[in-house]
């Protein structure tokens, strides 16, 4: 009886330690490649976001290109994610915050997923 106890909760154990250990990474984009995380990105990029009207991908227009966030945000090692959940202070033009803010409402809403796909669209540009 004991035996059949010990072996009862190290096996618990042993699988909330592999639960646990398991990367967030590992779900990420479902499994998808990053080509369909980069379309994804870009249908939420151009439809929900609204991002588009602000963004092009190789100029400036009332915000940064998309070169230019893919560029920076890789060379200084920060999270397009995080800046859109608003937990990271503008970089690219700070000025241009406050112009921003009423976006970043929006993009708070959407799901881990949806901001991973735009940050891989994003980056996509800055090769």
């Amino acid at each position: 009886m004991k035996r059949t106890r010990i072996h009862f909760y190290l096996s618990v154990t042993i699988t909330a330690l592999v639960l646990v250990s398991c990367k967030k990474e590992s779900q990420e984009n479902f499994g998808k490649p990053m080509e369909e995380t980069s379309d994804f990105g870009k249908e939420i990029f151009e439809g929900k976001g609204t991002c588009i009207a602000c963004h092009k991908s190789d100029a400036k227009v009332v915000g940064p290109s998309l070169q230019d966030i893919g560029k920076t945000y890789k060379e200084k090692k920060l999270s397009v994610v995080a800046f859109l959940q608003g937990n990271q202070d503008p970089v690219m033009d700070p000025k241009q915050f406050e112009v921003m803010k009423a976006n970043l409402a929006l993009t708070k809403t959407f799901s881990e997923e949806e901001l991973k796909a735009i940050e891989h669209y994003i980056y996509s540009f800055s090769n």
